[in-house]
């Protein structure tokens, strides 16, 4: 295990300067080089050595020998640091693997990721096989420690225990605690997540904070508390409160919140000009967001909107560094870091050309790399297709609460007065309520209600993707219902949508039912048709992957439906709870 502590052993170290020394070739040499020094804030020349995934040296000086050293001439070209992901939440259908691979087409060359699917999927011993086992891809994989499910879910205390938080804060892949979806307990005298915000602290590691429409006094006490950055400012003056509290503040343009357009204008309509205390973030955006890009995209709306291209570029790479002290290895183009570099056709075009990630080619010439990230196997891991050995009857399906759930929009729910005969086998497509019902994974329980401004003509949908993994059923037809349950439960998970007996699409997810093993561009195809299908029968709002994600997630207000039964989210109670099967 000690040496899982240094990236480079020392045999490593002594081959690094025996580079220097001129007794080892370098692996690659680019000469000539125009690069991004943030040091001298400045576009300056150099020739840079890399040795395997190292950058052994960055000056005016040639090796004296460059024996099976791949040499390349960037006269023709701009070399910036590989972009950095801050808030990734790498189980948005898509998985930690694939998210990563197609990530690296676009220049972002580390990710640094929510654990949360690892750590209700996973047993911990495998979860942190499957980071080590990360190690091997080109894409440099960094993680959170979330502290609660950001649900109301059974037995969280062993999922969450002071055990598991205590081995995942002490994992050398882990940068922060967070994200705090649960502060309100902590503000109300939870001194377990304010013990592990401080073992964070004493690591030095972070603290993301998940602060929507915080106060101003809120922000400092979470200051005070320990909370380090947050990402959920949406508006000018909403930045300028964190900054002034001394956040860190993180940018958002996601598929949910594509904010960062409107946040560049508010920021110049206040005057607000500096931003070495900023980055930027895609926090999770579903796969169809991604079709134009990761983070290049991010940097190309900043530069658009008069960001001096220095600090566009730094808010996608060494201010993230420097925010979680990994600025000695990542984020800058330097002797001693990771050979993480981005081959740009022009200072004003963020996305690059050729991509070198931990000093291997993932992309060259325009050209994806083939084989650059092998296919991965699952098995080890335990995740596999879902295998529910139950039945689903008509006895599951019988509504008959006072309320259901209203959608406000894609992620937001409110309770409702439940007004129709809600009896019958089939509801009418002239109004936009619908059958909806949640069911545990093992058939051990239900809750069943009414949703609301979902879709009108939505017939079935079955769904294995939701926030714990339970299954999701919403449609007009019971019988539908019915069968899109069997038909998701035949393929081992994943999403499907039904109309009189007949599949209409659906999107298999074979990795516990919650994830693809596809690679994104054809998940991205997918994901389309079942948008497009969906918008057909009704569906009014910009993303159904998140509306399904967070129908359980008590972190949003109003009202939920979780394990424990219908939430209301404000006065922290279980308002009709699950009923055993």
């Amino acid at each position: 295990m000690l040496e899982q502590r240094y990236r480079w052993k020392n045999k490593h170290l002594r081959m690094h300067v025996s580079v220097l020394d001129g007794t080892i070739s370098p692996t690659i040499l680019l000469k000539n080089a125009t690069y991004l020094n943030q040091t001298f804030r400045k576009w300056m020349k150099a020739h840079i050595w890399i040795f395997q995934d190292r950058i052994v040296y960055v000056g005016e000086n040639l090796p004296k020998h460059v024996e099976n050293c791949e040499v390349i001439d960037c006269s023709d070209q701009i070399l910036v640091p590989g972009y950095i992901e801050p808030h990734a939440h790498p189980f948005l259908l898509y998985n930690p693997h694939t998210l990563a691979e197609y990530a690296s087409q676009f220049g972002t060359t580390t990710i640094i990721n929510d654990n949360m699917p690892l750590v209700l999927n996973f047993e911990k011993k495998e979860a942190f096989s499957y980071l080590n086992d990360l190690q091997s891809i080109p894409t440099t994989m960094f993680w959170w420690c979330r502290f609660d499910s950001q649900t109301e879910i059974l037995h969280e205390e062993e999922k969450f225990s002071h055990s598991n938080i205590k081995s995942w804060l002490e994992h050398e892949s882990v940068l922060q605690g967070g994200e705090l979806t649960g502060w309100p307990k902590l503000l109300n005298g939870d001194d377990m997540m304010l013990h592990w915000i401080q073992e964070a602290k004493r690591m030095r590691k972070r603290i993301e904070g998940h602060f929507p429409g915080a106060s101003e006094k809120t922000l400092a006490k979470m200051m005070l508390l320990g909370a380090d950055c947050d990402h959920e400012a949406i508006n000018g003056e909403e930045i300028y409160t964190r900054l002034m509290q001394g956040y860190m503040v993180s940018l958002r343009h996601s598929s949910i919140r594509p904010d960062l357009p409107d946040l560049l204008d508010d920021m110049r309509r206040m005057g607000i000009d500096a931003y070495d205390r900023m980055m930027l973030n895609t926090d999770g955006a579903t796969s169809p967001f991604y079709e134009q890009g990761v983070t290049d995209q991010l940097i190309r709306i900043a530069i658009e909107k008069g960001v001096p291209v220095m600090d566009a570029y730094n808010m996608a790479t060494v201010n993230i560094a420097r925010y979680y002290n990994i600025d000695y290895i990542h984020g800058n183009i330097a002797t001693g870091r990771v050979a993480n570099i981005n081959f740009l056709s022009s200072i004003e075009n963020p996305t690059p050309v050729s991509v070198l990630a931990k000093g291997r080619w993932v992309k060259r010439d325009g050209v994806k790399v083939e084989g650059a990230y092998p296919q991965f196997d699952w098995g080890p891991y335990g995740l596999k297709p879902l295998e529910l050995n139950w039945q689903l009857s008509m006895d599951d399906l019988q509504f008959s609460m006072p309320f259901g759930i209203k959608m406000e929009n894609s992620v937001i729910t409110k309770p409702y007065s439940i007004s129709i005969d809600v009896s019958s086998d089939e509801l009418s497509t002239n109004h936009d309520e619908s059958f909806f019902t949640m069911i545990d994974r093992k058939g051990t329980w239900r809750i069943s209600t009414m949703l609301k401004g979902f879709t009108s003509k939505l017939q079935a949908l079955a769904s294995s993707f939701s926030n714990t993994g339970d299954i999701i059923l919403i449609g007009k037809s019971k019988q539908d219902m019915l069968f899109a349950f069997n038909r998701m439960k035949e393929m081992g998970g994943g999403i499907v949508l039904v109309e009189n007996r007949k599949i209409v699409c659906e999107l298999p997810l074979p990795l516990a039912g919650v994830m693809s093993s596809l690679p994104i561009e054809e998940l991205m195809l997918q994901q389309k048709t079942l948008f497009a299908e969906l918008v057909k029968r009704g569906y009014a709002f910009n993303d159904p992957i998140y509306s399904l994600l967070f129908l359980q997630s008590t972190h949003l207000p109003y009202i939920r439906v979780t394990q424990q039964g219908m939430y209301d989210v404000i006065n922290k109670t279980v308002l009709f709870p699950t009923i055993m099967r």
